[in-house]
């Protein structure tokens, strides 16, 4: 469901001073492993401009932290906190600031959840972890004395909120006018570990009394994103499509009915990216800076990106790049089964990222075969745009996205996109149309290798083509897919998250007073 629509439907326009807690597992740039991290980077900081008294919260990982770099104060002393009946637990709190609109971050340190830990997921008692994570933040809440309108509570790690607010802290007068709002980023992700490694036995209802934190096998197998769909006032996917998407049994992972009983406070926001960070105008990552009004310069930071990582030089050969994370579902299986057939067309191929480790030996055999015309890096967060600077095309073939900023990125770029029609793909990216001169990429709609080359092909035919391969970076560097938009639909969401809140309510003392006034039999 699509904000605007029930926006119209319910015409809150109140000027409320409204209050937002984002709760998530990192954020750009103290912590970062994808786009959920991006996502907590800018989003608050796009609210904070628009009058939103915006706060973070999200953990101390001591191991990874670059404490040199940003300045993160303890926040009073050690605190003991209650995680079950009798359990107490120690906790620090500490402050950092969120870019140049200073945005609290809030971090949760705890040697034993997050301190010693050298990589941010993966260990055994993840959820333990980020069980812990989720009642500190509530105490932490407490303590500052910051009620909020919202807590707006971002993939399955912030996900046991809308639960325990629900049921343990239910009768705190503290959270009376508090609303929750789950973001589901990734639907596959849903605890810490894989969902569907759990035995049918060991399902979590989604329902049942929190076992203690002794009963780690219990523990671990709550499942967060569940219950978070289960309990929060409102729920939205991160783009409009990977809504509809996730209410069917192929994207649903196993939790499309549910979803389906829940889709009318299900929406879809897709994400923006942030202006100010990604502008080919002041990007200190660039040789040279350009816009739409001077996209030539462009080739000087091809040469550049040619130069550094051993590429041919020559601005002539058309250059694809891709920068993301490397696994299946990115679409690399399909790179794979066509990359020779792209390279004898005489294209340089440029890949920066990390994750899988046979994927990417497979791409350093690649380089080692295709000398000057294949070249693969690590990922470089400082380097990465003057990937999309230099590059001509970008590839993201994924096999499913739920949103997707790398497109977005390589746009603001001019770097024209070829992706799978999926998620937020689908709604960023327009397949261009030569005839029309309409679209802003080239994409694909059935996911395979044929259909992959086909869309890669019609990109280098219409490469060809300059004067109108020239307006087509134009028109992707002068597109509007910064925050400002996504933001203000989020306060609108989160204005419809209070009315449903409020809703509920009513409903909850209506059936109560239906079953103080039936009689018994």
């Amino acid at each position: 469901m699509h904000v605007s629509h029930i926006m119209k439907k319910n015409p809150i326009r109140n000027m409320l001073k409204m209050r937002v807690a984002h709760i998530a597992s990192e954020v750009d740039p103290f912590s970062k492993t994808g786009g959920l991290a991006s996502v907590l980077g800018s989003l608050p900081r796009a609210q904070q401009d628009l009058g939103i008294d915006t706060i973070i919260i999200t953990p101390y990982y001591e191991k990874l932290i670059d404490t040199a770099t940003y300045t993160i104060d303890r926040v009073g002393g050690v605190e003991k906190i209650e995680v079950e009946p009798g359990v107490f637990e120690k906790v620090y709190y500490r402050k950092g600031l969120l870019g140049t609109e200073k945005v609290p971050v809030y971090f949760i340190e705890n040697k034993k959840y997050f301190g010693q830990h050298k990589k941010y997921y993966g260990a055994d008692n993840d959820n333990a972890r980020f069980l812990f994570f989720n009642i500190a933040t509530l105490f932490l809440l407490k303590k500052i004395n910051f009620t909020p309108t919202i807590i707006h509570c971002h993939d399955w790690h912030a996900g046991m909120i809308p639960f325990l607010l629900k049921t343990r802290y239910k009768k705190d007068p503290f959270w009376d006018k508090t609303a929750t709002l789950f973001t589901i980023h990734n639907l596959s992700f849903q605890l810490g570990h894989d969902w569907f490694t759990i035995p049918p036995k060991g399902i979590d209802d989604g329902h049942s009394k929190l076992p203690l934190f002794a009963n780690t096998k219990k523990i671990e197998r709550l499942n967060f994103a569940k219950r978070a769909i289960l309990y929060a006032d409102a729920i939205n996917a991160v783009s409009e499509t990977y809504r509809e998407e996730i209410l069917k049994k192929p994207f649903g992972e196993d939790l499309d009915q549910l979803l389906k009983s829940k889709k009318n406070i299900l929406f879809g926001i897709v994400n923006g990216i942030d202006y100010d960070d990604f502008n080919p105008l002041t990007d200190p990552g660039l040789v040279r800076h350009y816009s739409s009004k001077s996209v030539r310069l462009k080739k000087y930071n091809k040469k550049a990106l040619q130069m550094r990582y051993g590429l041919f030089v020559d601005v002539e050969i058309p250059l694809i790049c891709t920068t993301s994370r490397i696994c299946e579902q990115k679409g690399f299986k399909l790179i794979f089964e066509i990359i020779r057939d792209v390279l004898q067309r005489g294209v340089q191929f440029l890949i920066m990222g990390d994750g899988d480790n046979q994927t990417v030996r497979s791409f350093q055999e690649l380089q080692k075969e295709f000398p000057g015309q294949v070249a693969y890096t690590k990922f470089n967060q400082e380097e990465e745009t003057l990937l999309y600077a230099g590059a001509e095309i970008f590839l993201l073939p994924s096999r499913f996205e739920p949103c997707g900023i790398n497109q977005m990125i390589a746009l603001r770029y001019g770097c024209i996109p070829v992706v799978h029609h999926i998620g937020g793909l689908a709604d960023t990216i327009e397949d261009y149309d030569p005839q029309t001169r309409t679209g802003n990429g080239f994409s694909f709609d059935r996911y395979n290798a044929t259909d992959l080359l086909i869309a890669i092909i019609r990109a280098l035919e219409n490469f060809k083509h300059k004067r109108a391969w020239r307006d087509l970076c134009i028109f992707g560097l002068s597109e509007a897919n910064s925050w400002r938009l996504p933001a203000q639909k989020y306060v609108d969401l989160y204005l419809v998250t209070i009315q449903l809140k409020k809703q509920n309510h009513q409903e909850r003392i209506r059936k109560s007073k239906l079953l103080r006034n039936t009689p018994h039999t």
